[in-house]
């Protein structure tokens, strides 16, 4: 059966585009095109597509407006094909995300009109990824830096730690089986900034340890994504620097296009080594770094995410004597790479996201707690 799709787009030329590059599948088929939000809606009950494919920019109703009808009426999985990415547009795009949107796709600079085989494979690729992701009618409200100070401050972090680990079924599970962490690693692909940025930001504004993040990400939407994280985030976040070490209460991010690695003196090193599964940055690349540096005293935490980079670099973390943290499948958009994990047997723990930042407090404050 194929995969139905309906294309939101206001542009008469990229509505055409598109529909002849989708056309080039036999698994995708369009089965409707809307030129505005408000038409989208319409149409959505009529040919109930499978995936939807939207641009930002558009008259009446744009793609942000767009993106929580649909999550609130009928949620559908939601690609945005953005404009060329400007610094002014990246900011809109991951406000997309948080409002239920999986993915971002951004148009050729050069226009869809250009002989583009990367932009034609990597639309194809996405829609059928997201055919397959589950969606959620409501998404969790957007917590601003002001209204979650009581629930991160560090005077309050021990007393906050039992409450927010659920307590249902449970396991007993004690931290002092481990050793305080010096560090903390977070690798994902699809559906990650939505889980980055539910674990960063109940993480307190004087965390003790670095942490260090790899996120897939499309060429031009790091810094984007990064001053989107800054507005829930109580941690410094900025692109790691050659030659820097590590420090607590920061979080740092690879640059665009480069390995990030740590050399034998714990510094942060750039490298143009070949894409690793595919990837560069690799989170394997990273997090097989760290753990020869850091050793047992690493925390690798695998989040949603297409593929299976990542699971070989925590396999690394978990032999280390580290402490591993899969995200589950029913909080995961895409159960890929914490999925080729756990198969390997690298992960100590699996658990849904919301329980992973507690679980992360929990280790660094060195708390005996329980978890579900």
């Amino acid at each position: 059966m194929s995969i139905r799709v309906l294309l939101v787009e206001d542009s008469l030329l990229a509505l055409v585009i598109l529909k002849r590059i989708l056309n080039l599948s036999e698994e995708i088929e369009v089965v409707g095109e809307a030129r505005t939000g408000l038409e989208a809606l319409k149409l959505i009950p009529e040919v109930e597509p499978d995936v939807i494919c939207t641009d930002f920019h558009m008259p009446q109703m744009d793609g942000l407006q767009l993106t929580t009808e649909v999550m609130t009426r009928y949620p559908k999985p939601i690609l945005v094909i953005s404009v060329s990415v400007l610094e002014n547009d990246t900011d809109h795009i991951f406000e997309l995300l948080e409002a239920g949107a999986v993915d971002i796709l951004p148009k050729p600079p050069t226009g869809l009109a250009t002989d583009n085989e990367f932009f034609r494979q990597e639309l194809i690729n996405k829609i059928i990824i997201l055919s397959g992701v589950k969606v959620f009618k409501r998404k969790r409200r957007f917590i601003s830096k002001s209204e979650q100070q009581w629930q991160i401050d560090s005077t309050t972090v021990h007393n906050q730690i039992d409450r927010l680990i659920k307590i249902g079924n449970t396991a007993a599970f004690s931290s002092d089986f481990f050793p305080k962490p010096k560090v903390v690693v977070i690798g994902a692909s699809t559906g990650g900034p939505q889980a980055i940025q539910e674990l960063l930001a109940q993480l307190p504004s004087d965390f003790p340890v670095p942490v260090i993040c790899v996120q897939h990400i499309c060429i031009g939407f790091l810094q984007g994504f990064i001053d989107w994280l800054n507005k829930s985030c109580s941690l410094q976040i900025q692109i790691a620097q050659p030659g820097n070490v590590p420090k607590p209460k920061i979080i740092y991010f690879p640059p665009e296009k480069q390995h990030l690695e740590l050399d034998s003196r714990g510094q942060f090193i750039y490298s143009e080594k070949p894409p690793v599964d595919g990837h560069c940055p690799s989170v394997t690349t990273l997090f097989e770094s760290v753990a020869k540096f850091y050793g047992k005293k690493t925390v690798g935490i695998l989040l949603t995410g297409m593929g299976r980079d990542g699971a070989k670099g925590m396999q690394v973390i978990a032999e280390a004597g580290g402490f591993t943290i899969a995200q589950d499948e029913a909080t995961s958009i895409v159960f890929g790479m914490p999925k080729e994990a756990i198969q390997l047997g690298a992960a100590k723990q699996v658990l849904p996201i919301s329980a992973i930042a507690p679980m992360l407090l929990n280790l660094v404050y060195k708390q005996t707690s329980t978890l579900s």
